[in-house]
């Protein structure tokens, strides 16, 4: 009887506790940056952690404090986190940062949609790998991009993704014989040949190839709310404005000069604030349901 009621007494202190976690309520990091336009509240996505992590890691060290939008584009994004700006020379604006970069977290799910937070970087020549400046950011302003503009863009998207599978399987470094013959073809101008080979080798250089589907939820952001889709899959989107898509269109709007710098400097804070997720929900409108 008394070992009954000891595996008794446990199981309702485990009850107990495993019900008093669930009841804790889940809370989360909100960036809130700063700007004399007004606030404009942002969301850091859970599963772009290395993004999240370092943004909120600078915010808090008040890396970001004044810090300017240095490049504005209407249609297409404003620009900042650089630590350059906070100098007299705006020829160094975009070229600064912490000294890291950031590796990329590419999310079909995350789109650069009309208040998307994504990380700025160097282009492909120079950065291959496409990772993130370890600072420096953009938050998509946009226009509106009908479906069969979408259609055309994912369509890009897709053949880029398999042409870049087919490079990758031609130039690594046990298909030397191949890269070889592939060249001999060019060089003789054969390009029939070329193009025999090139579809020869694609069903085996492209084995795991998912196509890009745009969601109808995503197709009805950029269609109402606008985004620059061409970015998508080049750049990490990292999180999204929740509260200030108004502020983003003050802000864009600024006159500029060269280099689309604003004549005038928008400075920014970037403080973190932690917030039950439930009250981001009510507040904000915004769904966690993704997750």
């Amino acid at each position: 009887m008394k070992k009954i009621l000891s595996i008794s007494l446990l199981l309702l202190v485990f009850i107990s506790c495993s019900s008093s976690e669930d009841d804790v309520p889940k809370t989360d990091d909100i960036a809130i940056i700063s700007t004399e336009f007004g606030e404009i509240h942002v969301v850091l996505y859970d599963e772009t952690p290395q993004h999240k992590d370092n943004f909120i890691k600078l915010a808090q060290e008040g890396f970001y404090d004044s810090t300017t939008f240095h490049r504005l584009i209407e249609g297409f994004m404003i620009q900042g986190g650089d630590p350059n700006s906070k100098d007299d020379n705006e020829m160094n604006d975009g070229q600064g940062g912490p000294g890291y970069t950031i590796e990329a977290e590419f999310n079909n799910e995350f789109v650069h949609k009309k208040g998307a937070l994504a990380a700025a970087r160097l282009g492909d020549q120079q950065n291959p790998e496409k990772r993130s400046s370890g600072s420096q950011f953009y938050i998509v302003h946009g226009r509106s991009i009908p479906s069969i503009e979408l259609d055309q863009i994912q369509a890009q998207r897709n053949e880029s993704g398999r042409q870049d599978m087919i490079r990758k399987y031609i130039q690594a470094p046990e298909r030397v014989e191949l890269l070889n013959k592939l060249k001999g073809f060019m060089e003789r101008q054969q390009m029939d040949s070329v193009e025999a080979t090139i579809t020869e080798i694609e069903p085996v250089a492209t084995v795991g190839f998912v196509p890009v589907t745009y969601t109808a939820e995503q197709r009805a952001s950029y269609s109402e709310i606008g985004g620059v889709p061409f970015l998508d899959g080049n750049y990490t989107v990292f999180g999204e404005v929740i509260h200030g898509l108004d502020i983003i269109d003050k802000i864009v709007i600024q006159e500029t000069s060269a280099g689309d710098r604003p004549v005038v400097d928008i400075t920014m804070s970037v403080r973190i604030e932690n917030m039950n997720r439930e009250e981001v929900e009510t507040e904000f409108s915004y769904s966690y349901s993704k997750e």
